[in-house]
C-alpha cells in the first residue's frame, strides 16, 4: 500500500484540475481558483512523499504531468477562454494555445536534467495562480472591459512563449537554511508577506475579494525577481 501513496496524492491534483475546469465552464471563476490551490498543494505534496517512504516509481513521474496539464494547463486556460468568450466571441481562441504551451514545458521537464535546482522558463503552477488569481478576482469584482480582454489575449501569448523559454526562474526549494545559499528565496518570501499583510488591509476598505488577486501579485514579483537575479541563478 505504502508505495501507491504518491501515486494517489497525484491523482487527487488530477482530480482537482478537473473540479477546476468544471467550475471554470459554470464561470465560478473563485472556485476554480480554489481548486487550482488544492492541485497544487497535491502537487507539492506527491513528490515529497515518494522521496519520504522511498518508493519513486517510473509511472509516477508521467502520472504527475498528466496531472500538471489538467490543473495547471487546461484549468487556467479554460479559465480565460470562458472569461474572454461573452466580450470578444471566438478571438478568446486565441488563448487556447497555452494549454498545448504548457504540455510541452512539462514534456521538457521531464527530459531536462539542467532543471535541479531551478527552473529554465516559467513552470506550470505559477502560470496558472497567475490567471486563476487574476480571474477570480475581476470575475468578483465584476469587471471585464474590452480593452482588458485584449491585454489578457496577449498576455497568454507572452506566458506561453515563458512557459517554453530558456530564461531561468529560481526554484523554493531550500536544501539549507543558511542565508548566503538562499538570499533569493528569502527575499521573495520576506516581500511575498508584507504584500499579502498589504493586501489583507486594502481588503479591509475595498472588499474581501481583493484577496484573491493576491496570487497574481506574488506571481509577478516572482517573475521580476526572477529577471532580476537572472545571471545569479544562471
Amino acid at each position: 500500500m505504502k508505495k501507491h501513496i504518491p501515486n494517489i496524492i497525484t491523482c487527487c491534483n488530477l482530480l482537482s484540475g478537473t473540479m477546476a475546469v468544471l467550475f471554470a465552464t459554470r464561470e465560478d471563476f473563485f472556485l476554480a481558483f480554489v481548486f487550482i490551490l488544492i492541485g497544487a498543494f497535491f502537487d507539492f505534496f506527491d513528490g515529497m512523499s515518494a522521496r519520504a517512504l522511498h518508493v519513486g516509481q517510473p509511472i509516477g513521474k508521467e502520472l504527475d504531468s498528466l496531472a500538471d496539464v489538467i490543473t495547471f494547463g487546461l484549468a487556467p486556460t479554460i479559465m480565460l477562454f470562458v472569461w474572454l468568450f461573452p466580450v470578444v466571441s471566438w478571438w478568446s481562441l486565441l488563448c487556447l494555445p497555452m494549454v498545448a504551451f504548457s504540455a510541452i514545458r512539462l514534456a521538457k521537464f521531464n527530459l531536462d536534467e539542467r532543471q535541479t535546482s531551478s527552473f529554465l522558463g516559467l513552470a506550470t503552477p505559477p502560470n496558472a495562480i497567475f490567471w486563476g488569481s487574476l480571474l477570480s478576482y475581476l470575475s468578483c469584482a465584476g469587471y471585464r472591459p474590452l480593452w482588458l480582454c485584449i491585454v489578457f489575449i496577449v498576455g497568454s501569448i507572452a506566458s506561453s512563449i515563458l512557459l517554453v523559454s530558456e530564461i531561468p526562474f529560481f526554484s523554493l526549494k531550500f536544501h539549507d537554511l543558511k542565508w548566503s545559499n538562499n538570499k533569493v528565496r528569502f527575499v521573495f518570501i520576506i516581500v511575498s508577506v508584507l504584500l499579502l499583510c498589504a493586501t489583507v488591509i486594502a481588503s479591509a476598505v475595498i472588499g474581501w475579494y481583493l484577496l484573491c488577486s493576491i496570487g497574481a501579485v506574488v506571481i509577478i514579483w516572482y517573475i521580476l525577481l526572477s529577471l532580476i537575479t537572472y545571471k545569479s541563478i544562471s
